[in-house]
């Protein structure tokens, strides 16, 4: 299990991860699940996965590698398409052919082939777009509306989304809600956890503001985490009790 969470406002995009995986209660591992792409002043890409970690590492690798254009007879990859559209594209791409090539197998070991995708970022002349990509290559993409977007265990996380992100908010805000929406997730449920990887990319920077991992017992999160917990408790003591009342 995992939990990804992508946050676009109008400053610019947060990207978080964890980097829990397992196999069972008793084989836990930690792999990185936000990979960024980047080429400085020229774009910024993150793609979060979620799903089987076999299935997210080839979809990786061949976008890495590149793919044969058959128009072009040329390899693409996330450093040479030239919208982020494209690139939206070019992952349902990679996630189909990999389906072409492990499904058989997978299907006749009774694996399900599951796996998800949060991508963002920018590409110069083109806007910064956040997108998730299902398991079938087929995408939507994130609007200002409804403004972030999740894969994995993202039922815990949700509610403090929905109640506190909007387009207009400050970026770093946006970062702080991110982690509180990851914070909730780790409470609820053990198949996520520490160390958190987080980025943040400044609109039109074409690069990353900020990349960085959370570890076990770093001190704002921890910060975080306790107060989030002690403001709850307050508001709901503060809260008047209900009102009803059996009669005698």
């Amino acid at each position: 299990m995992t939990y990804c969470c992508g946050i676009l406002v109008r400053d610019g995009l947060v990207m978080i991860g964890d980097t829990r995986t397992n196999a069972g209660l008793d084989n836990v591992s930690t792999f990185r699940k936000l990979h960024v792409f980047r080429e400085p002043g020229e774009r910024v890409m993150a793609l979060a996965t979620s799903g089987n970690l076999s299935i997210s590492q080839s979809v990786v690798s061949m976008l890495s590698e590149g793919m044969e254009n058959p128009a072009t007879g040329e390899l693409d990859t996330l450093k040479n398409v030239p919208t982020m559209f494209q690139a939206a594209q070019l992952i349902g791409q990679a996630v189909r052919r990999v389906h072409d090539i492990e499904g058989p197998a997978l299907e006749a070991a009774e694996v399900k082939f599951d796996v998800s995708f949060l991508f963002g970022g920018q590409i110069k002349g083109d806007r910064l777009r956040l997108f998730m990509v299902y398991s079938a290559g087929n995408f939507i993409e994130c609007t200002v509306d409804t403004p972030y977007l999740q894969i994995g265990e993202h039922k815990y996380g949700k509610p403090i989304l929905d109640r506190a992100v909007r387009y207009g908010i400050d970026i770093y805000d946006g970062l702080k809600i991110a982690l509180l929406s990851m914070d909730s997730t780790i409470r609820s449920n053990l198949g996520v956890g520490l160390p958190i990887d987080t980025v943040v990319v400044r609109r039109d920077a074409c690069d990353a503001e900020l990349i960085y991992r959370i570890e076990p017992g770093e001190p704002y999160f921890h910060d975080l985490s306790e107060r989030w917990s002690a403001a709850l408790r307050a508001a709901h003591m503060a809260i008047p009790r209900p009102p009803y009342i059996t009669p005698r």
